[in-house]
């Protein structure tokens, strides 16, 4: 098989189900900023993390390649059966990040992206996957979205963010807080 088809040399591509859309079409937008953020969660695996926030991490992006083939698909026309996504996926994230929060200290400001680069990947991370779910919400706008698609993408920011805090706290990396000029 090879890797390259030729097929988008004209700068259209094909959703599942064949429709050709342009590569900018909002769709293909979507899809390629989960697969951006997918990206960045490898590279927070590579860092030196916990083997349990490693295998999670590892959870995450099979959910994120879900989502990808959920939004590269098109509603109206796929007939190929599409891998779902459970509410119990977004509920693992809601667990692991009140598992942290025990032994987190209170919130009690802004936190400045930073501290080593675990962290910092993983507030990257968080901005990616903030924009692809303002993308996917955009989308959905105009056409059909599993709404749990865009629920995992809120869950998964907030995860990134306690999870960018849990290894600071691990790493006895003090949090870079902002403390606005006034």
């Amino acid at each position: 098989m090879k890797i390259y088809t030729k097929t988008g040399d004209k700068g259209f591509t094909s959703l599942i189900g064949g429709t050709r859309v342009p590569k900018h079409h909002i769709r293909i937008e979507s899809y390629g900023t989960v697969d951006e953020l997918n990206s960045y969660i490898g590279l927070i695996r590579d860092q030196e993390i916990s083997t349990q926030q490693r295998d999670l991490l590892k959870e995450i992006q099979d959910r994120l390649f879900t989502i990808g083939a959920s939004l590269a698909a098109d509603p109206e026309r796929s007939k190929m059966v599409i891998p779902d996504l459970h509410l119990s996926d977004i509920e693992l994230l809601e667990q692991e990040m009140d598992r942290m929060n025990e032994s987190l200290p209170e919130l009690k400001h802004f936190i400045l992206p930073g501290g080593n680069n675990a962290v910092s990947y993983c507030h990257v991370a968080r901005c990616v996957c903030r924009r692809a779910e303002r993308i996917t919400t955009h989308l959905a706008e105009e056409s059909e979205v599993d709404e749990k698609v865009i629920m995992y993408l809120n869950r998964l920011s907030d995860y990134l963010f306690t999870l960018a805090r849990m290894i600071a706290h691990e790493h006895h990396i003090p949090e870079n807080h902002w403390i606005p000029r006034v």
